[in-house]
């Protein structure tokens, strides 16, 4: 029994052995960075389908119609741009891209206009807004901060698609 355990602490100590346990760990570092893409991927693409899949839902819409933009998936967890509807405890927003996104608040959602906190009762149409949160199975984004941009500030522009190439 002795014999063995001087033979594994032998090979332990060889530097191929250390060579083979750091590639080991590499080797699980990279996969663990790849799985972290995957699952970021799948939510975004999970959230662009639920979007897609509720547009006649959550804006009486009529189905069918492509609505997404060029890289087929909207930003999941916020929207910039100016309310169009208010239904407390939803807003609508359209987006700088041009889509409407559904906005549900909550009682912890924080609401700020400059450094103010003010109740959502205070949200206006055409107030241009900043909005963070997470996507729910419904297509919507469960707001958790809300920010009231002050009047006159610029809207930023869609984001440009370049040419195809010929």
């Amino acid at each position: 029994m002795e014999k063995i355990e001087e033979n594994i602490r032998k090979v332990l100590e060889s530097k191929t052995a250390v060579r083979i346990l750091y590639v080991i760990g590499i080797f699980i570092i990279v996969m663990l960075i790849f799985s972290a893409g995957i699952i970021v991927g799948f939510h975004k693409a999970s959230f662009g389908h639920a979007w897609e899949e509720n547009y006649e839902h959550n804006f009486g819409m009529i189905p069918n119609r492509p609505m997404l933009g060029e890289d087929n998936f909207p930003n999941a967890h916020g929207a910039i741009g100016k309310i169009i509807k208010i239904e407390l405890p939803t807003i609508i927003v359209q987006d700088k891209d041009n889509t409407e996104k559904v906005i549900l608040t909550k009682s912890d959602t924080q609401i700020q206009k400059l450094k103010e906190n003010i109740p959502t009762t205070d949200l206006k149409i055409d107030d241009f807004i900043v909005v963070i949160g997470t996507p729910n199975q419904q297509g919507q984004i469960e707001a958790k901060f809300i920010r009231i941009m002050p009047a006159g500030m610029p809207v930023p522009p869609p984001p440009q698609t370049p040419a195809p190439i010929r």
